[in-house]
């Protein structure tokens, strides 16, 4: 019976501030041109502290195999793990005063202590040629929250982000004139009031940390027959708990199913649209803060945390044929059927296609569905044909008829699921991020559209337009808006909002409206992709060989818009823009068409000659 102790030390210091320079993004130009505040995005972080991860980890286990009957073994074992909280994360401490009881506490992060990984398992062959076997297991195993968490969650005696509107550092006039969110002074920073503290607050790391925990269980069934061959099938199971997701604490929507604005797919009538008593002025000026965290004073910047709060589910039906290498043949053939589904995919900036953040991070429970990990079918078949003939005598044949491989390899998977947005601040929680988008049932599929506002009759039609809906491009801006029609205030009469093509399925949630769409319910094209690599071997002397050889990739050239590589994992857009997110927008001409945002993933050739001496 083994138990093991391994206790590593990390040391692991390094520097980052996101956002140095300021991130602005403007959803049209206009909004830009009037020098108005970015309607999109408009983030700034200071400071430059050094991030300290180091830790300490000690991972203790005993594991012990029974063979109970000459063809019945049972594995037994428990592991268990403590993992340090991370330096500069035990920094929180510094915001201490900023602390609210009952609600929220600024104190050192606690590691977790409980973290027991049992598992059990058993291996069993019928009859008695051995051809046959059964395994089964189950167990628990936990990760570690990266150090990335760590650098985007530091106290603001070290580092804070500022956002626009919200802040006092936000120009009131121009915004870029006015420079922008201004950078801080550096260095550990000091406030003069408890107050002044939790307003520069734009972070929390829980106290009672949570690592990440799946619960796996696996049952395959593997024969041998013909020697050379191996057939298996086998299931397997994966729960993920206490996974991390980004989530703002101190906002929440305005939205809800009963405070909203509608959006009508057949326009209703002018008189209709006059005795509406709900409108978008009244939604804009209801508080997006949560009661309590405004009420205690972080209301100027978003408390952000990477909350223990994700799951996910996952289930796989795989099946695989091998063919050892032999008389010059070798296969391989797999196929899985499985479904991923969760409530947060990615808890950073990592990808577009899904959002980092929820539409409603306190309630993750609505943004439930397939993951875009999902794949449904994936089927590879890969062969390598090795020629056996004249290996040995003629050198004329060994050279010319002789000395050639083959490899093809048949891949085919599932299209990629990615979440139809509205890129703009739907819900009015002061996040596009997750802002979906509404269903058409009536429409076409895969079609989609903006829509317009729709307002009382005191407002004349031609001011009645996206264009002129907040005038400043700003939402959060409470009264007269500038920029305006003179004597005319348009956002105080939006009541509802109609697609520009009634036709379409997906239709952008403007403000104010409420998202029916869930995540995850458009999908990419399929894999269907085969590589061949060929070579030929020249043998000259013993000694000397020669080998040529030509792989191509895609080698039928099929167009395949894939959200990625298809035989490589480097990021999409090395230098990221940005504008694949179109696809995504229902008002925009790329809508649902990948083919505009992506590689066609072409034919890739490539010849090599290695010489042997």
């Amino acid at each position: 019976m083994p138990a093991y102790l391994d206790p590593p030390k990390i040391i692991a210091p390094q520097t980052f501030t996101q956002r140095v320079r300021g991130d602005y993004e403007y959803i049209d130009t206009l909004s830009y041109l009037q020098d108005a505040v970015p309607d999109y995005l408009a983030e700034r972080s200071n400071g430059d502290p050094v991030y300290y991860g180091d830790q300490s980890a000690i991972y203790w286990y005993v594991n012990d195999n029974w063979r109970i009957r000459r063809n019945l073994t049972l594995n037994l074992g428990l592991r268990y793990e403590y993992t340090t909280i991370p330096f500069t994360q035990r920094s929180q401490a510094l915001n201490s005063a900023a602390s609210v009881p009952g609600l929220i506490n600024f104190a050192a992060p606690q590691a977790a202590k409980n973290n027991w990984g049992p598992r059990i398992g058993f291996a069993y062959s019928p009859g008695t040629d051995g051809r046959t076997s059964i395994r089964a297991g189950a167990g628990m195993a936990y990760d570690v929250l990266f150090d990335n968490l760590g650098l985007l969650s530091l106290p603001p005696q070290l580092s804070s982000t500022i956002d626009c509107p919200g802040s006092a550092s936000c120009p009131a006039g121009g915004f870029l004139a006015g420079g922008g969110i201004l950078p801080g002074p550096g260095g550990i920073a000091t406030f003069a009031t408890v107050a002044d503290q939790r307003a520069a607050t734009s972070a929390f790391v829980p106290v009672n940390q949570k690592s990440p925990k799946s619960i796996d269980w696996t049952l395959g069934i593997q024969h041998t027959f013909w020697s050379d061959f191996t057939a298996e099938i086998r299931y397997v199971g994966t729960r993920g708990i206490h996974l991390p997701a980004q989530i703002r604490l101190n906002t929440q929507s305005v939205v809800t199913p009963t405070n909203f604005l509608p959006t009508y797919t057949t326009a209703p009538s002018q008189a209709a649209l006059d005795s509406s008593t709900l409108d978008l002025n009244t939604l804009e000026n209801e508080n997006p803060f949560v009661p309590a965290y405004d009420a205690a004073g972080f209301n100027s910047s978003f408390l952000t945390s990477y909350q223990p709060w994700a799951s996910s589910t996952y289930h796989g039906l795989a099946a695989q044929l091998n063919k050892r290498f032999s008389h010059g043949f070798q296969m391989v053939g797999a196929y899985t059927y499985s479904h991923l589904i969760d409530d947060a995919t990615a808890e950073v900036f990592s990808t577009v296609l899904s959002p980092r953040r929820s539409q409603d991070g306190l309630n993750l429970n609505r943004d439930f569905a397939n993951s875009i990990l999902d794949h449904r079918h994936r089927f590879t078949l890969s062969i390598v044909y090795d020629e056996p003939f004249f290996k040995n005598g003629n050198a004329f044949l060994r050279n010319t008829v002789g000395g050639w491989e083959i490899a093809p390899i048949y891949t085919y998977q599932s299209g990629q699921w990615v979440t139809a947005q509205s890129g703009i601040d739907s819900n009015l929680n002061l996040d596009t991020a997750g802002d979906r988008t509404i269903l058409n049932p009536s429409g076409a599929k895969g079609t989609g559209s903006g829509t317009n506002p729709l307002c009382r009759s005191a407002v004349p039609s031609a001011t009645c337009t996206n264009a002129n809906l907040f005038c400043t491009g700003d939402p959060t801006v409470d009264g007269a808006k500038s920029g305006c029609p003179v004597g005319v205030n348009v956002i105080g009469n939006v009541v509802g909002y109609a697609p520009v093509n009634a036709n379409a399925q997906y239709l952008t949630a403007n403000y104010g409206a409420l998202a029916t769409v869930g995540r995850n319910t458009l999908q990419l094209k399929p894999i269907n992709d085969v590589d061949v690599s060929a070579l030929k071997r020249f043998v000259i002397t013993e000694r000397f060989k020669v080998e040529f050889r030509a792989s191509a990739t895609n080698v039928l050239n099929h167009a395949q818009y894939v959200g990625g590589y298809l035989n490589d994992v480097q990021p999409q857009n090395p230098a990221f823009t940005g504008f694949q997110k179109n696809m995504l927008l229902p008002n925009n001409s790329s809508f649902n068409q990948p083919s505009q945002v992506f590689s066609s993933n072409p034919r890739v050739l490539q010849l090599a000659l290695k010489i042997f001496f």
